[in-house]
């Protein structure tokens, strides 16, 4: 599966819109995801939001610079996806971070957050999804 040159456009352009404001980007997205799924918070307990943030960012930046060449990560994702287990992450707790991903895009990105976008995300998400998740098989 790949991205089409549009879809990179999309994540690309949103995301220089997004990296700025990456503290509050960061911390949106786990204020979010930890209201919504409290059950995820204990796999946090080890490192500080603000480290896991930057984690986040550094995660998003690597995938989205990718985005057009997505076999060229695919070792890093698989490698992702293996500490993710380590850390208790389940194939089940994906879709829980894709939504608060998508949310704190939609949040920040305001009407620049169009269905183009959303959907482009939605897709490069389920993409590395699909790939980390073969640590678990």
């Amino acid at each position: 599966m790949s991205l089409s040159s549009s879809e990179v456009e999309a994540v690309t352009i949103s995301f220089t819109k997004v990296a700025p404001k990456s503290d509050q980007f960061s911390e949106q997205f786990y204020n979010y995801l930890f209201e919504q799924h409290p059950e995820v918070k204990p796999m946090f307990e080890k490192i500080t939001i603000r480290e896991q943030g930057r984690k986040l960012m550094q995660t998003l930046g690597m995938v989205v610079g990718s985005a057009g060449r997505i076999d060229a990560i695919i070792p890093d994702v698989q490698s992702l996806g293996k500490r993710h287990v380590a850390y208790g992450v389940k194939e089940e707790h994906y879709p829980l971070v894709g939504e608060a991903l998508l949310w704190t895009l939609e949040q920040t990105l305001e009407d620049d957050f169009t269905p183009e976008v959303k959907s482009a995300w939605a897709k490069m998400y389920d993409i590395m999804t699909e790939i980390a998740c073969e640590a678990y098989k």
